[in-house]
């Protein structure tokens, strides 16, 4: 993730632009993204990352969707702005998600990296899925236009699939579970940076 950080910020220098970055960064975030399948297996085989299997299962599954099933199956929507906004937030995210693991993992977490963890959030969850439903929302006239994905009647197997409706069930299914998420972690921000706080005084 800091080689995406860092190749959006080279490309902005370059262009003196923030439009359409997403080219710079294209093949790491696939790659990177992609790869981020591996941890719903750590998370519930090892038990290193202590994190919900099925938090982690949905985060991660609704952010590969959008990289491959949305943003690169729909190429028109590629140079919307908010593909950007929705990047910058999964980059900044996981770069302090992983560094709270990492020096967890050492017992030796920085005071800065567990409050950023549980305060940028706070900014970082809703830029991110405003940017994914903006993007999946950009992306509907293309799909209807195309049958993108769409299986229609008649066939052989006797079945259909409108992608079209598919991708507004998903823009609905945010409804009930971005609420869920945001305030599991505003639950988790009060338990822990408070009792953060007492052992500070404590000492």
């Amino acid at each position: 993730w800091l080689v995406i950080a860092v190749g959006l910020v080279r490309a902005y220098l370059a262009k003196g632009s923030y439009h359409s970055l997403y080219y710079s960064i294209e093949k790491p975030l696939k790659f990177f993204q992609t790869g981020a399948l591996l941890e719903v297996g750590i998370v519930l085989l090892s038990g290193i990352v202590p994190s919900s299997v099925v938090l982690t299962a949905f985060q991660v599954m609704s952010r590969v969707f959008l990289t491959w099933a949305v943003t690169h199956s729909v190429k028109e929507v590629q140079t919307e702005d908010s593909v950007l906004l929705f990047v910058v937030a999964w980059t900044i995210t996981e770069i302090i998600r992983y560094s709270f693991y990492t020096f967890s993992l050492l017992n030796h977490l920085p005071y800065l990296i567990k409050w950023a963890r549980y305060t940028l959030f706070i900014v970082l969850y809703p830029m991110g899925v405003s940017g994914e439903l903006l993007t999946i929302y950009a992306a509907l006239p293309f799909v209807r236009q195309s049958g993108l994905y769409s299986i229609s009647l008649p066939n052989k197997y006797n079945f259909s699939f409108d992608y079209y409706t598919f991708l507004i069930l998903v823009m609905i299914s945010y409804i009930p579970i971005f609420p869920q998420l945001y305030f599991h972690m505003l639950h988790q921000r009060r338990k822990v940076l408070s009792h953060t706080e007492e052992h500070r005084k404590s000492e």
